[in-house]
């Protein structure tokens, strides 16, 4: 019976004319323990409404709904009849999943233009809330600026929601559809009309209206997007409200504003003018979360006021404790006091904090380890640093807005060193030692709580120091296939009178391996000594055309009796040149193996005219691309390394010479990735694809295109279309409004690019149930039919009627109901439904939840429509 008492009260209340009062507002959230989140939700009313609500009900998209209460304390009344309030709930969810939030109240005010019949609507706003523990904690941001303004007719408006994301995460913008009842689209919903554009900026979260051209009310939506490790983790959806009125007046103009990236401890501050033509007393405003941050304030403070112009004067002391990933954005706000009608301009500006560089001061070989140091980092606020490794120099320098070491570069995080205070590391290699004739080259990050990293530090480069004698040059002298020649010579070994034993003769063996890394050492050459002075070596009679070559050099005390190794035997390779064809390109390489660093390779090219090798340039890296060839036509290269030990007293400026190797240039290049753009008809049920190439250069290198598409999110996506002609960049993919895809590019070779970024998307709701129905036996609306389509697999659908009987009940999306009940028309009048609904979403089958009520509208005399089922 409290069922059916239920359902009546339900029924009896929609019959009520509803009160009209809702004109914007959102839902945000913050985490307060795994699984529970504390909701904030935010409306705006029309104060003169009779209603006024003091509980909202909230749908937590787990099949679960609770009443919000209003936070008295939080109630805020405001200029032209708006009203603010806050209600605040707790709920615990059962587990990870992506759920949708949904408060709504009957009604929207009156007279909202893009809204048809508006006092008649809905008024619903929505949030996603992601629980995965795996991303950790996260709060929605926080939305600083009011969701109502003021536009004039004929003037560019512009309005900034002022998101501020307490966690650093990053945030992106897009217009959405306003929604009615269970969040759903309002059908023929429109954007409110423009002389020239309406959009939103997708990085700054604009909304620029260009311009206004009919005088009232309109509501837009917007999204706000979280973003965290490239995966997006919540929504936020505004629906803001603005009113269009005819004036005279001319808003006021900010000066144009630039964007800051500093140090943590540098000091941002500029003064900000706006003016206005009309010569209005102008106020001017700042939102940000800079200014309410638990450290180091931000401040905005006024300098001069005067009709017509008034200047404020920003200033911010950074510090450690505002480092983050992602840009402050600062909202500055310039408003007049015309009598007429009050206008604003609003300008977006951005302030990126990052940790000051780490300064390496040495890296030094210890045995089969590598010791870094590095000074004192200028605060106690970090949690401490993150050592980074490659091998070979990258050459890389960090600009003044780039936090971290790029992914680009090739390094590899390898370990953290803890504590503020830390300024050295030892790297063993995980205890496995380094390897020899490697150049290890090192970057350091601070890494703050936030689990932002500093401006990398600077790059040094070290190798193990190994070997008695200490090899210095493994050269190549002559290139050929069976008689070239590799010159190889070593420092007289020294302070042998300290190694016991030690007193001569000595002799030197010399081992060479056929290739770099000494898979196959074999013995060439016995040097017998008395006093050390023979240290050099030519190998002649070798394929120095095909391979590197490198040798092992051991030193022994050959004394009667007394033969033993000294030390550990010296090891270096001669510099291998690699070469690869390229697209109109000759990409170079250097392979070596030796105990030096080298610091500068001097690229050579054979001149057909001149007869010689030509330098035509120098890098610190290890490869090279020498670009503007003729494909076709050969081209021959040698390198020069020059290079040193890194411990003092040791060798320097070591040169050594290549092979000498040619090469053809051809066409084995894939062409440009498409940047790939995705948007959804709901309505005509089509996904649009459009893609891009980043030049000129690229398009001329593009013969066609394929698409590669998947309905399911997460499974690998399949070649379904190629577009044979390089000039199409759109394509209208039928029947489909769900799924994720990626473009490729190939040319005239067969030559095939990666795949663009995988775009996803999944934004239309498929299922509509009619709320009116006539089965009077006229063939007009005498079966009730849901509005759906392939996308729904099923439905749980039940039809009470107002005593709470179940008159009909059905799993078919279609519906199909003819009005009857056990054979007979049933009585004109209200009935409640409840349907659940399983949908294939790109996640998989979905449920989602819908009820409401249908209104039966039958004739005396009426007959049912025969249907089979």
């Amino acid at each position: 019976m409290r069922y059916f008492a239920f359902i009546l009260v339900l029924f009896l209340s929609v019959l009520r004319a509803y009160p009209t009062h809702n004109r914007a507002g959102e839902i945000t959230y913050k985490q307060i323990s795994n699984n529970t989140f504390e909701i904030t939700i935010t409306t705006f009313t029309y104060v003169l409404s009779m209603a006024d609500r003091d509980q909202l009900e909230v749908d937590w998209g787990d099949n679960s709904v609770s009443i919000a209460p209003r936070d008295p304390n939080q109630t805020v009344y405001l200029p032209n009849y708006y009203k603010k309030n806050v209600y605040i709930k707790t709920h615990a969810y059962p587990g990870p999943g992506i759920y949708k939030i949904v408060v709504q109240d009957p009604n929207r005010n009156f007279g909202i233009l893009n809204i048809p019949n508006s006092v008649n609507v809905v008024f619903s706003i929505s949030t996603i809330l992601m629980v995965n523990p795996a991303l950790g904690s996260n709060d929605t941001p926080i939305l600083l600026n009011p969701p109502y303004d003021n536009a004039a007719l004929g003037h560019k408006f512009i309005h900034n929601p002022g998101a501020f994301d307490p966690d650093g995460d990053s945030l992106s913008y897009n217009l959405t559809v306003c929604t009615k009842e269970d969040g759903l689209p309002i059908e023929n919903y429109t954007l409110p009309p423009a002389s020239n554009e309406i959009y939103v900026d997708p990085v700054s979260g604009d909304f620029v209206w260009d311009s206004p051209t009919q005088l009232g009310k309109y509501n837009v939506a917007m999204e706000i997007n979280e973003w965290r490790k490239g995966y997006k983790i919540g929504t936020v959806v505004r629906d803001m409200q603005l009113e269009v009125y005819e004036t005279d007046n001319n808003p006021p103009v900010i000066d144009t504003l630039g964007a800051y990236c500093v140090e943590a401890g540098d000091t941002v501050e500029f003064n900000v003018r706006a003016t206005d033509v009309d010569g209005d007393i102008v106020s001017l405003i700042a939102t940000s979360g800079i200014f309410t941050m638990t450290h180091c304030l931000a401040s905005f403070d006024s300098v001069s006021a005067s009709p017509g112009e008034s200047v404020s004067h920003f200033s911010w002391i950074t510090c450690h404790e505002s480092v983050r990933d992602q840009p402050y954005d600062v909202l500055f706000k310039a408003e007049d006091n015309n009598p007429e009608l009050e206008l604003f301009d609003l300008d977006n500006m951005r302030i990126k904090v990052l940790g000051p560089s780490p300064v390496l001061t040495s890296v030094t070989p210890e045995g089969k380890y590598i010791r870094l140091h590095w000074d004192n980092y200028p605060t106690f606020v970090i949690t401490g640093f993150n050592i980074y490794r490659r091998e070979n120099p990258s050459g890389f320098i960090p600009d003044t807005c780039t936090n971290g070491v790029p992914e680009f570069l090739g390094y590899e995080l390898i370990d953290f060193v803890e504590g503020a205070s830390s300024n050295y590391y030892v790297d063993t290699n995980d205890g496995e030692g380094l390897e020899n004739g490697v150049q290890y080259s090192y970057i350091i990050v601070a890494l703050y709580p936030s689990g932002a990293e500093s401006k990398a530090s600077n790059e040094l480069i070290s190798s193990l120091i190994s070997g008695v004698p200490l090899i210095t040059h493994v050269s190549v002298t002559e290139t050929d296939p069976v008689n070239g020649k590799i010159f190889v010579s070593w420092m007289k070994p020294g302070q042998l009178d300290t190694i016991p034993g030690a007193t001569g003769p000595y002799e030197y063996l010399v081992y060479r391996s056929d290739d770099i890394i000494g898979g196959d050492y074999q013995f060439i050459e016995s040097i017998q000594t008395s006093d050390l002075n023979d240290t050099t070596f030519v190998d002649s009679l070798i394929a120095t055309s095909d391979n590197g070559f490198i040798y092992r050099i051991e030193l022994y005390n050959n004394g009667a009796g007394n033969r033993f190794l000294i030390g550990d035997p010296g090891i270096a390779s001669s510099p291998f040149l690699t070469l690869s064809p390229g697209d109109r390109k000759a990409l170079l390489g250097v392979d070596l193996n030796v105990p030096w660093v080298n610091s500068r390779y001097d690229i050579f090219r054979w001149n057909d005219f001149t007869s010689v090798f030509d330098s035509i340039g120098t890098t610190a890296l290890i490869e090279f691309v020498d670009a503007g060839l003729v494909n076709g036509q050969e081209y021959c290269y040698l390198v020069r390394s020059t290079g040193e030990y890194m411990s003092a007293g040791l060798p320097s400026g070591l040169i050594n010479l290549s092979q000498e190797r040619c090469v053809t240039p051809y066409d084995n290049e894939p062409p440009c990735v498409p940047d790939l753009t995705v948007s959804t008809n709901c309505d005509s049920l089509y996904n649009l694809l459009f893609w891009s190439l980043e030049s000129n250069e690229c398009y001329e290198d593009v013969v066609g295109y394929n698409i590669f598409f998947n309905e399911n999110f997460g499974e690998s996506l399949v070649l379904f279309e190629t577009i044979n002609n390089k000039d199409i960049f759109t394509y209208k993919h039928e029947g489909v409004v769900a799924g994720c895809y990626s473009v490729s590019a190939f040319d005239q070779e067969g030559n095939e690019s990666d795949q663009s970024f995988i775009v996803c998307v999944d934004s239309c709701n498929f299922y509509e149930i009619p709320n009116v129905f006539t089965p009077n036996g006229d063939g007009k609306n005498d079966i009730l039919l849901a509005n759906t389509s392939g996308l729904v697999e099923g439905v749980d659908f039940k039809l009470f009627n107002r005593t709470g009987i179940l008159i009909f009940e059905t799993d078919e999306p279609r519906l199909r109901w003819n009005g009857t009940y056990k054979g007979s028309l049933v009585s004109p009048g209200v009935y409640f439904y409840q349907c659940d609904v399983y949908e294939r979403r790109i996640t998989g089958l979905e449920l989602f939840h819908l009820s409401g009520f249908i209104h039966v509208i039958t004739e005396k005399g009426a007959t049912p429509v025969k249907f089979e089922y």
